[in-house]
């Protein structure tokens, strides 16, 4: 893996609806331009991300995505209003941050909901986008979103029983019981639906440096509130609108890195991408999951090193 680096550069970007969003420069300034997409949504960005990325070749941007990380208001304060955080603003403001940094067109890494978030931007603007490197790749559908929430129940029988149980609503939609609860004004309310979510997410997901277990406090709240709030209203994108819209792609060159175990091959999504998007290359890791191993970390970074 390369080092984790230091920015050298950092600064704050209003982009409407009293949003800003807290952005930091890693690597070269004059290399090739890279933008990180952090997952969630909700997780902020991480330095360690750097490592992904040779220092030497690219100029690598950093930024927190509305409502979390440094980015403010912040999503874990209980009385943000969640109406003006969706995939279309989300969107909006990636575009709004390139022009702002001056850059032309730039590769996009992103991971997970990264990974979502990547492939809607360069769907929309694919004269902006050099290339896509994507990791633990999803695309926003409900197929996606009913297998984490329910169909995995049947692989994590109690855990999933504990996380239905605490809203009482097993046969409804357990993302939006979470949200009213996650958006309820009292602590003792909100504090402790936002628990009870990380624990399904710790339970299905495999545990990582970096994963939920290192996540507390109001950063806890607001990836438990921003994925409720996607996840409940069909991550704010149309039924099947990345695969539809994989046309667009058509001169967007990329490599998908897919852990042979991640779990949302369960609905084939991997594949399904695959086969839409003729431009991506999929590399499938063998005995992985959905992240945070050495392989799939060294599978990631060989495919942004192929950018340089």
């Amino acid at each position: 893996m390369h080092p984790v680096t230091e920015p050298h550069t950092s600064g704050r970007l209003a982009v409407g609806d009293g949003h800003e969003l807290h952005w930091q420069i890693h690597g070269n300034p004059t290399g090739k331009p890279v933008v990180v997409l952090h997952g969630g949504p909700g997780s902020g960005s991480r330095a360690r991300a750097t490592r992904l990325l040779d220092p030497a070749a690219y100029r690598v941007v950093l930024f927190d995505q509305r409502g979390c990380g440094r980015s403010t208001p912040h999503a874990g304060e209980p009385e943000v209003d969640l109406s003006t955080n969706t995939t279309d603003h989300l969107v909006a403001d990636l575009e709004l941050l390139r022009a702002s940094l001056d850059v032309e067109r730039w590769l996009v890494l992103g991971g997970s909901w990264g990974a979502v978030l990547g492939l809607v931007y360069a769907q929309r603007y694919p004269e902006r986008v050099t290339g896509l490197v994507l990791a633990g790749v999803a695309t926003g559908r409900r197929a996606e979103t009913d297998l984490l929430t329910r169909g995995l129940g049947e692989v994590f029988p109690r855990a999933w029983q504990e996380f239905s149980d605490f809203v009482g609503a097993p046969d409804g939609d357990l993302s939006a019981a979470y949200l009213e609860r996650l958006v309820d004004p009292d602590p003792l309310v909100h504090l402790a639906a936002a628990d009870a979510w990380c624990a399904w997410e710790e339970a299905m997901l495999p545990q990582t440096p970096g994963s939920l277990e290192d996540v507390v406090g109001r950063d806890r709240l607001a990836f438990a509130r921003l994925v409720a709030h996607y996840w409940a209203h069909g991550s704010w994108l149309r039924e099947n609108e990345v695969l539809d819209g994989c046309d667009r792609l058509a001169g967007v060159p990329g490599i998908v890195v897919q852990g042979e175990l991640d779990l949302i091959n369960l609905v084939g999504t991997p594949w399904l991408l695959d086969r839409a998007w003729t431009a991506g290359e999929l590399v499938v890791v063998r005995e992985t999951a959905h992240g945070g191993s050495a392989a799939l970390s060294e599978a990631w970074k060989a495919a942004a090193d192929s950018f340089r």
